[in-house]
């Protein structure tokens, strides 16, 4: 039985309704681009319209964050992911939630509560601690350590928001130690968010109607520490990519993580039907591809998409659910790269003329995007490369 399955079979018994759809594209009128938490398609919910399969639900969402992109790289981090999640919709407290997830990891999956620590929102000069968790995990047996900023959790500048409480695994060697501020072997994998909040423009909170749960387990992460690998690209999710790339393309281990990252994002983007732009969502797949490009071109000037394995495309697709077809997809990368090679050629062009044989200003920089549409890290980087420097993989920001 697939983890996902497990994880909902498990909360179903627990009288929650698995809900359905998973796209990253979020409801219309939403002003965010992407679907970045679990949460987001319920956020109406949470803050009191009744949802129409109940107040206990389940699901796996799709998410896509680009907030962590610097993190990207390094063995947790995600573009693209997928979000194990249940929810309470004014029903069951924080005791209930932290207590299914504590049976969840060590009765269902096995996880030795020795490997457990948790975090728990210590109070600041708006809200109180978050006692009723603190009780739940004292009476379990837990480690806890008490955090302010760590552990408030909130759906941006204004909207839902609350205390929440992360159990952490450990992943060093021999026995765990320290705690989850102060070792970073200890890693997040299910956050607990105790939805009590609307924070307003002004920054100050009015009390929702309702009191939520909304829990978030990382997929991807969870399949690593249970497989006991050192990085989630080494788990049987990303097998076809960790196994054809490095064959295909040798780049360091950051980079090869990057690139995978990107590409596999890129095309979970384009199977939600997005395509490459200037703006809004077709502008963050657009940077995502041109900086695997930027990066494969360090290495090696000859590469190309062309090249890459229709196996990897056909997993991601069917793994994520996806319609569109995969010549479809390839397409879609293989005209951007061919728009990309252009921009560069044009950007060589145009930095190799008497007017920009100088140190660039501000006033330069934004003449080159708007005139011929080089954005300043593209011609920071095409700088680098003309002076012999190392170029940095293109900005996301």
């Amino acid at each position: 039985m697939s983890l996902e399955k497990t994880f909902i079979d498990y909360f179903v018994q627990r009288g929650h309704i698995p809900t359905t759809g998973s796209s990253l594209i979020p409801r219309p009128g939403d002003p965010v681009l992407f679907t970045a938490a679990g949460m987001h398609p319920l956020t109406p919910f949470l803050e009191g319209e009744p949802h129409p399969l109940g107040r206990r639900l389940v699901g796996v969402q799709r998410c896509l964050r680009t907030t962590d992109l610097d993190e990207v790289g390094d063995p947790t981090h995600l573009t693209v992911f997928e979000m194990l999640g249940s929810w309470s919709l004014g029903d069951y407290g924080s005791e209930q939630s932290l207590r299914w997830g504590y049976e969840f990891l060590h009765d269902v999956l096995g996880v030795d509560p020795v490997r457990m620590h948790v975090t728990v929102f210590g109070g600041d000069d708006r809200v109180e601690a978050d006692l009723e968790s603190l009780r739940t995990w004292q009476d379990l047996g837990l480690p806890i350590e008490l955090t302010t900023e760590d552990n408030w959790w909130s759906n941006g500048p204004t909207g839902p928001c609350g205390p929440d409480s992360e159990i952490f695994l450990w992943t060093g060697d021999g026995s765990p130690e320290g705690t989850p501020t102060t070792d970073d072997r200890w890693i997040e994998v299910w956050n607990h968010v105790m939805v009590r909040f609307r924070q307003q423009e002004d920054g100050s909170l009015e009390p929702l109607p309702q009191h939520n749960i909304d829990t978030g387990l990382g997929l991807e992460r969870l399949s690593m520490l249970l497989e006991g690998k050192r990085s989630v690209y080494e788990t049987d999710r990303f097998e076809p990519w960790m196994r054809l790339l490095p064959e295909l393309w040798k780049l360091d281990e950051e980079s090869e993580r990057i690139v995978i990252d990107h590409l596999r994002s890129s095309i979970v983007i384009i199977g939600d039907g997005v395509r490459p732009s200037n703006t809004g969502r077709g502008y963050v797949l657009r940077r995502l591809i041109r900086r695997v490009l930027t990066l494969l071109w360090r290495f090696d000037q000859s590469r190309t998409l062309v090249d890459l394995p229709v196996e990897v495309v056909e997993h991601t697709l069917r793994h994520f659910h996806q319609d569109e077809g995969v010549t479809l997809v390839q397409q879609v990368l293989l005209d951007e790269e061919v728009r990309f090679t252009d921009l560069l050629q044009r950007g060589r062009r145009i930095l190799g003329s008497d007017r920009f044989r100088k140190t660039l200003d501000q006033h330069d920089f934004e003449y080159l995007h708007q005139t011929h549409g080089l954005p300043r890290e593209l011609v920071q980087s095409l700088i680098a490369q003309e002076s012999g420097g190392s170029s940095a993989p293109l900005s996301l920001t």
